[in-house]
Formats: structure tokens, C-alpha cells, sequence
């Protein structure tokens, strides 16, 4: 070593540290690797991909050759470090190259390189499996014997390597973090869509339904001529057929469109137009609109009648309902109504019909109004009071104020709703 010259030593010592910080960056960048993406470009043919998830599926030998590689090289330019110093300085020396050696390491060959890669981790990872494949072929004895002393040594406290098998499942929630952070390239309305697809699974048929009491449904005892008028005068392509009410008998589905041949006829009797009715198709109020929705595609309907745990009629839920959970209200809704429900106020407050979906409320005006109980806010304020309150009646939910405005004889009309600002109470 006394031969060697100084300039050689430090030029060997520089390439060593080179060596530990490539090291250092690609051990973070293979772990920092959006593994979703990693797989979608694998799955395209990106060969680079295809390479590092090799590399991947077997992160022991991945992490044997590279702190193997990593470490040698530490321990060899600690070595020239000490040399260097020896021949400059002597003995005392050797204290001083290691404090120094420490820094150059730490700054040089860890925390940059490390932080790049973090920050950049694809850039570093695919350009590393190029060395890192070869590189294991070729010291794959020692990683071998490596991995089987530490493989050893971790079942001593009941880890199974082989066995492990990593879980990249995500749950609703984690998903729906994925949406609002890694989609930000998307405009706004479909990152709503995504998060609302997420959603089906957890909200029922319940939450989205016309109530009983809005359905639009024709009684077939009355007189032919009214029959025919009130069939005229509806907005929908689909009519409930009943004898006397909903819940007594009903006779069936019709389908206008299909009816209008028949319809147009001169000589026409209700016993034709009752043949066309197709039997009602019933389902459960708790059914999830996920499982709703493939329900539909199977039976091929397109609408549905609602019924709870004692086969009572709750209401109605079709196709359209159904999507206007996905992409929102649909500009051709039948039942858009030509006087709102809703008036809002100068203070920010807002006269609301006690009928309105708390959903749709929380959903339309970025609202925090439980709905894990009734879903109305005429069934919100009855259950909390447990009694029909009167005209003038507050009542406080969180930051949010009901006040009942107008009250019938057994249902709750009108609420104003006004938001507290905790703030302003707090200073009052």
C-alpha cells in the first residue's frame, strides 16, 4: 500500500463513495416504487418494469445484493480512509478520518442520494436493474448464504419469508384517498363519479328512492276515460297499475312505450291494456345499490318497487335514480318540480322542504347533517323529539340549527336550517 500513490487512494476512495450512494438510491427508489404503477407498465411490456418487478417478487434477494454491494464498499473506502490518513498525519489521524469519513458518507452517499431517489423514484429504480440483475446472477452464492443465516434468524421469531406474501388490497377509505390525491390530473365531476362509484356499496336502495307517497300510479277502477286521461298526463315511460291503492292490489308495471301501439287504438278495452302490465318486481329496502345495480342488468328491469321486513310498500327505485347517484342529477329527470324545494338566504340560511333526502342536502350543499337514522329531515327531527313539534320548534344538530316553520296535521312541512359558525358563539 506504500507504493500507492495518494492521488490513486483518493480517486479509488471518491469512486467507492460513488458507489455506496448508487447503492444507498436504489435500495429507496425499489422501495418507493408506486407498486400500481409498476405493475400497470410491467403489464404494457415496459421491460425496465418487467425487469425491477422481478426484482421485487423476492425483496430478500433484492435487499441481500444490494446492502452486500453496499456495505463492501463502506467498509473498503473506510479502509483507503485510514490508509490516507496514516500517511498524512500518523496515527492521530486515524480518528480524524473517521469523524470526516462519517460526514462524507452520511451527507453524500445516504441522505442525498436517498432523498433524490424518494423524490424520484422510477428514474433511479429502472436504470439500477440494469446492474442490480446482473449482479445478483453473479454474487448470487453469497446472497444465497446470507439470506439463509438471516432467513433463519427471522424464524426464530415466527417470520415466514417464503410465505409472506405482501397485501396491496385497499380498503373504501384508502381508495377513496387514492382518488383524491393521485387523480389530480382528472377533472373535478369524475373524481366525484369514482368516489360515488365507491359509495354504492354503502348506501341502499332505501337512501335513493321515490317515496311511497310521490309515486305516480294510475287505479285501474276508475272510469275508462279517466284511466286513459291520467295515463296521458305522465311524465314517465313507467306506470304502476293498482285497484284501489299501491298497497291493496297491485296489477302490475306498465310500459308506455311499449303500450303506445295498443294505446292508439280506436276500439281498445282496459282488459288490453292490463295484459300489457308486466308483474311488479320487488325488492328489499336494505339491498345495497352495488348489488342493486347488477340486480337490475340480470332481471333486465329498469324499475323497482321497495318493500321492508314486512313486505309493506316503502317505494320505488329506478335505473335513473340509481345512476344520479354516479353522475349526479340527470337534466331529464321527470320529477324535476317547477318551484324549488330549497330557498336560500341572504344570512346563509335556508327555507327547505321537510321531505328533502338528508343525503341530498349533505351532497348538494357540502352539508354535515347526520344520515345514519331517518333520511329526511322531517324523520331527523321527529325521532330526536319524539313527538310532532310545533311552529316555531328549534332544534340543534352540531353546528346546525332546525327551526320547523309550518307543520300539518301529522307531518312537519317547512324547516328553516341555519349553520352556527362556533366561532361567533363562542366570542357571543
Amino acid at each position: 500500500m506504500d507504493d500507492i500513490p495518494l492521488i490513486a487512494l483518493f480517486l479509488t476512495l471518491i469512486i467507492l463513495i460513488i458507489l455506496s450512494a448508487l447503492f444507498s438510491s436504489s435500495e429507496t427508489s425499489m422501495m418507493a416504487l408506486n407498486r400500481y404503477r409498476l405493475k400497470h407498465q410491467a403489464n404494457n411490456g415496459h421491460k425496465s418494469a418487467i425487469r425491477v418487478e422481478k426484482l421485487l417478487s423476492q425483496p430478500d434477494r433484492l435487499l441481500g445484493v444490494i446492502l452486500l454491494g453496499n456495505n463492501f464498499v463502506n467498509i473498503f473506502a473506510s479502509s483507503i480512509a485510514t490508509i490516507i490518513a496514516l500517511r498524512l498525519m500518523g496515527e492521530p489521524g486515524i480518528a480524524i478520518a473517521a469523524g470526516l469519513l462519517t460526514l462524507v458518507i452520511l451527507i453524500f452517499a445516504e441522505v442525498a442520494p436517498k432523498t433524490v431517489a424518494a423524490l424520484y423514484p422510477e428514474k433511479i429504480a429502472y436504470p439500477a436493474s440494469f446492474i442490480l440483475t446482473p449482479l445478483l446472477k453473479v454474487l448470487w452464492p453469497i446472497v444465497w448464504f446470507v439470506n439463509l443465516v438471516a432467513n433463519g434468524f427471522l424464524k426464530l421469531f415466527k417470520v415466514e419469508v417464503r410465505k409472506t406474501k405482501q397485501d396491496h388490497s385497499l380498503s373504501q377509505e384508502e381508495l377513496q384517498t387514492l382518488i383524491d390525491e393521485a387523480t389530480g390530473q382528472l377533472p373535478q365531476h369524475y373524481r366525484e363519479m369514482l368516489s360515488s362509484i365507491l359509495r354504492l356499496e354503502s348506501v341502499t336502495v332505501e337512501d335513493v328512492m321515490i317515496p311511497k307517497q310521490e309515486i305516480y300510479g294510475v287505479d285501474v277502477e276508475q272510469p275508462f276515460e279517466d284511466f286513459l286521461q291520467d295515463l296521458q298526463k305522465s311524465s314517465y315511460t313507467r306506470i304502476p297499475l293498482y285497484r284501489g291503492s299501491l298497497d291493496d292490489d297491485l296489477v302490475g308495471i306498465l310500459n308506455l312505450r311499449r303500450a303506445l301501439p295498443t294505446l292508439i287504438r280506436n276500439d281498445i278495452s282496459l282488459k288490453d291494456i292490463v295484459k300489457l302490465a308486466r308483474p311488479a318486481y320487488f325488492v328489499p329496502e336494505t339491498t345495497s345499490l352495488n348489488t342493486q345495480l347488477g340486480n337490475f342488468n340480470k332481471n333486465k328491469r329498469r324499475m323497482a318497487l321497495i318493500v321492508d321486513e314486512y313486505g309493506e310498500l316503502q317505494g320505488l327505485l329506478t335505473v335513473e335514480d340509481l345512476l344520479e347517484e354516479i353522475v349526479g342529477k340527470l337534466s331529464t329527470d321527470a320529477r324535476a318540480k317547477d318551484v324549488e324545494n330549497i330557498a336560500i338566504h341572504a344570512d346563509g340560511s335556508m327555507t327547505v322542504n321537510a321531505t328533502e333526502f338528508i343525503r341530498d342536502l349533505n351532497k348538494t350543499y357540502f352539508l354535515n347533517l347526520p344520515t345514519n337514522g331517518p333520511k329526511t329531515l322531517n324523520g331527523l327531527i321527529q325521532e330526536q323529539l319524539e313527538t310532532l313539534p310545533n311552529s316555531g320548534t328549534c332544534i340543534r344538530f352540531d353546528n346546525y340549527c332546525l327551526e320547523v316553520l309550518d307543520v300539518s296535521q301529522n307531518t312537519i312541512e317547512q324547516i328553516k336550517l341555519s349553520i352556527i359558525d362556533p366561532l361567533k358563539e363562542k366570542v357571543e
